[in-house]
């Protein structure tokens, strides 16, 4: 794994080289959040809400960094709109930790009186499969997408929408920092990417690997 200054240097260059992917300032804004640098995170997930509204799990981690950085009335406009989004999109584990957030600073969750289904729903007949990434049902995989622990962890965790999604950012980042997947030190650098983008924290990623 690239240290985390490297991880900052290089999401930063991806800002700079394509301003309007969301998922480079999703990304840069975790790298600031793992340094405690909330401020700028902060300001890298609301970079990533202005071209993406809909990503539920950026306000979630928006609100938490404003929260850590001492801006609690700023970190609840973006729960509140991040809740009524999560609630919207049915993604159940950022509306979740959205709520979490709030009565940690003394607040309530919005009062959603259209909210079709109740929080704590689960999801319908024939979509039982929760994506761990988003907390939304979607569809299992047929397969593990690769060999080893971590594509099982894949298997189990991610649904076939999320790993889709994935793949598409996975192309911009291979073309943003032409990396040659032929070289080890390059084929980190995309694993890091990938990692960073389905929620696989570096512990959960060592205990995978050491379990093998």
């Amino acid at each position: 794994m690239h240290s985390l200054d490297q991880r900052i240097t290089q999401f930063e260059n991806m800002t700079r080289a394509d301003p309007e992917n969301d998922m480079a300032h999703f990304s840069l804004g975790n790298a600031y959040a793992q340094a405690g640098r909330f401020a700028d995170a902060a300001a890298s997930f609301k970079r990533c809400l202005e071209l993406n509204p809909d990503m539920s799990k950026a306000y979630q981690l928006a609100g938490e960094a404003l929260i850590n950085s001492d801006r609690d009335d700023e970190a609840v406009q973006i729960l509140d709109a991040g809740y009524r989004v999560a609630a919207a999109a049915g993604d159940l584990m950022p509306r979740n930790a959205i709520a979490e957030l709030l009565r940690r600073i003394g607040r309530e969750p919005p009062r959603l009186p259209d909210q079709a289904s109740p929080p704590d729903a689960e999801p319908g007949p024939g979509r039982s499969f929760v994506c761990r990434c988003t907390g939304r049902p979607g569809t299992r995989l047929p397969d593990p997408p690769m060999r080893g622990p971590v594509g099982r962890w894949i298997y189990e965790n991610i649904s076939a929408e999320t790993w889709r999604d994935w793949l598409a950012q996975g192309t911009k980042v291979i073309n943003e920092l032409s990396l040659d997947l032929s070289r080890e030190a390059d084929q980190k650098t995309y694993d890091q990417h990938m990692c960073e983008y389905l929620g696989l924290d570096d512990e959960l990623h060592r205990r995978l690997l050491a379990r093998g």
